[in-house]
């Protein structure tokens, strides 16, 4: 109960009681009121602050491992990321540059973010938004990348296997294998300009001869399909394989045939026997190359399996002037 006060009256030599007006005690009331709930909610504010409850610390632990696993997440992209612009690398240094592929350009390589406004939404939100935002723009650019090295390694694939396929068709090797022939310039009759047999003047010569015995195996100088088999009035017994990629090898004057028409055939595989069939003055091989419909020479076609030297002996071997073989 609140004290009375009481003043001295010195008219009246008496103590009259002091009657407080009704608006101080209101003011008085309304103050007290004020600071009560003032530190009423300062009190929970700090209970709140340094005493969560239940379901608050469970919030704040969660928030904790997100954080942390969202650390450990940015630490795994980036072992990842270092490993597909590895792979990035070695593909556009190596395996496109040896199949003669245009590497990917970096910048293209680099791209694949998302719009301004893609993260937004994550940036927004309080305590980690702006890590998950990073985190998740990063993720979506290595996805981009991992998707871009796999097209790139389709198209590796692709053209592996053309270039396999190329390789074994393009004649390659000599018709005759090397330990049925001689190199020397008297069993080689090359391709150019040549003495005729009969005419005895110079004349165009579209292939090489060969000189061997009668009955010396004939193979193919690459994988293709047998576009012809059988007799001509000037090649004799010929031999014509399409090998495609523009290639085409006549193989004439044979003493026998062994192959038939549309047969597929490997590089290396008996397709005759040398002879003397045909407009020929003597048993010998006469090959012809075509590259997409013109006579080329053959010698270029004859190096699969030679040293450099012995390559090279074949060549000068070949250009020698002397006569052909046939007409």
């Amino acid at each position: 109960m609140r004290r009375e006060k009481f003043i001295f009256n010195q008219r009246t030599l008496q103590y009259d009681r002091v009657v407080e007006p009704l608006s101080l005690t209101v003011l008085r009331f309304f103050s007290f009121f004020c600071a009560a709930v003032l530190a009423g909610l300062l009190f929970t504010a700090l209970v709140h602050r340094y005493f969560p409850s239940p379901s608050e610390r469970m919030l704040m632990q969660e928030l904790d491992i997100a954080k942390t696993e969202n650390e450990n997440l940015s630490t795994q992209y980036e072992d990842l990321a270092g490993i597909v612009a590895h792979l990035h690398e070695r593909s556009n240094n190596t395996v496109r540059l040896a199949l003669r592929m245009e590497p990917i350009d970096n910048d293209v390589f680099q791209g694949g973010r998302g719009g301004h406004d893609a993260y937004e939404s994550l940036k927004s939100l309080p305590h980690v938004g702006d890590q998950m935002a990073g985190l998740r723009e990063r993720v979506d650019r290595l996805r981009y990348q991992v998707d871009l090295h796999s097209r790139s390694l389709d198209e590796v694939a692709d053209m592996a296997m053309r270039k396999e396929d190329m390789l074994a068709s393009i004649p390659s090797i000599k018709p005759i294998r090397g330990d049925q022939f001689s190199r020397k310039m008297e069993n080689l009759s090359g391709y150019g300009y040549r003495i005729h047999p009969i005419l005895g003047v110079k004349k165009m010569h579209y292939g090489i001869d060969f000189n061997c015995r009668k009955g010396t195996e004939i193979q193919a100088s690459g994988k293709g399909v047998i576009e012809f088999a059988g007799r001509s009035a000037s090649y004799g017994n010929v031999v014509i394989i399409n090998h495609g990629y523009g290639f085409k090898s006549r193989y004439a004057h044979m003493s026998a045939i062994k192959v038939k028409k549309g047969q597929e055939v490997d590089r290396g595989h008996l397709i005759g026997l040398v002879g003397s069939t045909g407009r020929s003055t003597g048993d010998h091989l006469h090959y012809e190359i075509e590259k997409d419909g013109v006579k080329v020479d053959p010698i270029q076609f004859c190096y699969d399996g030679l040293s450099t030297e012995e390559y090279q002996e074949l060549v000068e071997a070949s250009r020698q002037m002397n006569m052909s073989f046939d007409q």
